[in-house]
C-alpha cells in the first residue's frame, strides 16, 4: 500500500515537472492590438473620414485587432495596406480589401466597430 502511494506521488511529481517545463518552453503568441495613430502623409494606415452630430473627424489606425468606433457615420474609408471589416450599428459586417478607397456620398454606414485583419 505504501509502495503504491509512492508510485502515485512520483507520477504526479513527474507530470507537474513536465507541465512546468512545457509552460516555460512554449513561446507566448503575438498579441494583437489595434492602435489609433497619427495620420501621416504617405503612410499606409487605415484612414476613416467620418461625421457625427455636426462634427467631422479623420482617424487613422494600424495593427491587427478590433476597436469601438462609436457609431460615427463613415464618409470615406481608405484601407491602405490593411484588410478591414467594419461592423455597423444594425449588426451587419462588411469586408473591404486592402488598397481600397471607397466613398459613401448618399448612404454612409454608421459604424459600431472596426477590425483590421
Amino acid at each position: 500500500m505504501i509502495a503504491q502511494g509512492k508510485r502515485i506521488l512520483g507520477s504526479l511529481a513527474m507530470a507537474f515537472t513536465a507541465a512546468a517545463a512545457l509552460t516555460v518552453a512554449v513561446p507566448v503568441g503575438s498579441a494583437y492590438a489595434i492602435d489609433h495613430v497619427e495620420c501621416v502623409g504617405g503612410a499606409d494606415f487605415l484612414k476613416i473620414y467620418s461625421h457625427l452630430d455636426g462634427r467631422q473627424s479623420v482617424d487613422c489606425y494600424a495593427n491587427a485587432g478590433r476597436t469601438d468606433f462609436g457609431g460615427w457615420w463613415a464618409d470615406r474609408i481608405v484601407t491602405g495596406n490593411n484588410d478591414l471589416i467594419y461592423y455597423d450599428v444594425n449588426g451587419d459586417s462588411v469586408r473591404i480589401n486592402r488598397w481600397t478607397d471607397i466613398t459613401f456620398p448618399n448612404n454612409p454606414p454608421r459604424i459600431k466597430s472596426i477590425q483590421i485583419l
